[in-house]
C-alpha cells in the first residue's frame, strides 16, 4: 500500500472473489453461477433503443423495477430498495444499522464479505460459531440486542432454517433489526418475505445473479416496511443515486415478470443438485443436505485443497475455503447436468484406487 493509504485501513483484508479466469476455458462450478441465459424476456428488453438511451442518466428511484419487484412479492414499491447486487445494499445495511454500540451479529462460517464490512465500516463483528456439523442453533441469536445478519440458505453449508425460528428472532430481539440473506432462497428455502408487514425490524435482500441469470448485470434488492427502505435509500444517495443502470433495470423487470421462466429453471438445478449429492455420497462424500444452487462435500481420500487443485488441472474449477474448519471441504456450484456428470467422472478418476471409506454424512 501507499503512503498515503489511511492508517485506519491498513489492516484491512479485501474479499476475495472467486476465480474468474479469462485465459482458459473451464466448467465453472466455483461461484454459483447460473447455467441458464436469462429469461427470453430480458434478451427483448434489452434491445437497441436501451442501448441508445445509455446517453441518459437511470432513473436514481428505479421507480419501474421496484414496481416491478413489489408486484411479485404482492409488497407495495415503497418496500422495496434497489442495489448494484444484493453486496451493496447487504453493505450499506450494516452501515445503517450498525455503529460503536451495536455490533453485528453473525456465523463464523457465512458469507466472507460480512466480516469485510464490519472492517470496513469500524463495526464490531459478534462471530457465533456453527454447531459441530455446520447447522445454526437460533437460539444463540435470541434477545442479542445487537444487529442479525443470517444467510439463509447459508453459504458455503447450503443449509437453512424455516421461517418459524426465523420470526423467533424477530420475536426476542424487537430493538433490532435482522436481515436476512436470501441470495438462495429460490432452489428450496423458506422465504421471511411473508413477515415483512408484521415486523418493523426485518429486512430481506435478495438478488438476481443466481436463480434469474443476471449476475453480470448486478442488480440486488431489498424488501422491509417503509422506514427501513427510507434509512437504506438515505444511505444509498449518498453514496451513488444512479446505482442502478438503465440495461439493469430493464433487466430486472424482464426477468420479474417471467416466473415460469424462474421455476423451470430452479427446477432443474434442484433436480441437478439431488442426483450430484448422491453421486458424491456413492462416492463415499459427506455432502451436506443444501437447499441452495450448490453442494459443499467433503472426502478422506484426500485433502479439500489437493482434490480442488486435481480439479482445477483437469478444467473444473470449484471452491476451496482454506480455513481451520472448512479446509477439507469444497463448495460446488451446480452446473448444467452435463457439467455435473463430467464432474463426477473427473472425481472419479482423480480419486481412484487412493479412496478410502469416507465419514458417515455430517
Amino acid at each position: 500500500m501507499s503512503e498515503f493509504f489511511t492508517p485506519s485501513l491498513s489492516a484491512l483484508e479485501p474479499y476475495t472473489p472467486g476465480e474468474q479466469p479469462q485465459e482458459k476455458t473451464y466448467i465453472k462450478l466455483n461461484t454459483n453461477e447460473s447455467p441458464f441465459a436469462p429469461s427470453p424476456r430480458v434478451l427483448e428488453a434489452v434491445n437497441r433503443a436501451e442501448v441508445e438511451n445509455l446517453r441518459l442518466y437511470s432513473d436514481p428511484a428505479s421507480a419501474a423495477l421496484c414496481r416491478a419487484i413489489a408486484d411479485r412479492f404482492g409488497l407495495a414499491p415503497e418496500n422495496v430498495v434497489c442495489g448494484n447486487g444484493s453486496d451493496e445494499l447487504l453493505s450499506f445495511a450494516i452501515r445503517a444499522f450498525c455503529d460503536a454500540g451495536r455490533a453485528l451479529a453473525c456465523p463464523d462460517i457465512t458469507y466472507g464479505f460480512y466480516k469485510v464490512w464490519c472492517r470496513l465500516w469500524g463495526v464490531e463483528n459478534h462471530v457465533i460459531p456453527l454447531k459441530e456439523d455446520f447447522s445454526l442453533d437460533a437460539a444463540d441469536y435470541e434477545a442479542l440486542g445487537e444487529t442479525i445478519l443470517i444467510a439463509n440458505p447459508n453459504a458455503p453449508t447450503g443449509r437453512a432454517l424455516p421461517r418459524a425460528q426465523i420470526e423467533r428472532l424477530l420475536q426476542t430481539n424487537p430493538n433490532s433489526v435482522v436481515i436476512v440473506d436470501e441470495a438462495y432462497v429460490d432452489f428450496g428455502g423458506e422465504s421471511c418475505v411473508p413477515l415483512i408487514q408484521s415486523y418493523p425490524n426485518l429486512l430481506v435482500v435478495q438478488t438476481c445473479s443466481k436463480s434469474r441469470s443476471l449476475a453480470g448485470a448486478r442488480l440486488g434488492f431489498a424488501l422491509g416496511q417503509k422506514a427501513l427502505i427510507e434509512d437504506l435509500n438515505r444511505i444509498r444517495c449518498s453514496f451513488n443515486p444512479y446505482n442502478i443502470n438503465r440495461l439493469t433495470a430493464a433487466a430486472g423487470i424482464a426477468a420479474m415478470q417471467d416466473e415460469a421462466y424462474l421455476e423451470k429453471c430452479t427446477a432443474a438445478i434442484v433436480q441437478s443438485r439431488a442426483w450430484t449429492t448422491a453421486q458424491l455420497r456413492a462416492l463415499g462424500f459427506a455432502v451436506q443436505d443444501s437447499l441452495a444452487n450448490f453442494v459443499f462435500a467433503r472426502c478422506p481420500a484426500m485433502p479439500g485443497g489437493q482434490l480442488y487443485a486435481q480439479l482445477k488441472k483437469a478444467g473444473i474449477l470449484v471452491r476451496h475455503f482454506d480455513a481451520p474448519r472448512t479446509a477439507d471441504w469444497l463448495r460446488i456450484t451446480i452446473g448444467s447436468q452435463s457439467e455435473m456428470e463430467s464432474l463426477i467422472e473427473a472425481v472419479k478418476r482423480i480419486i481412484g484406487k487412493e479412496q478410502r471409506p469416507c465419514a458417515q454424512p455430517l
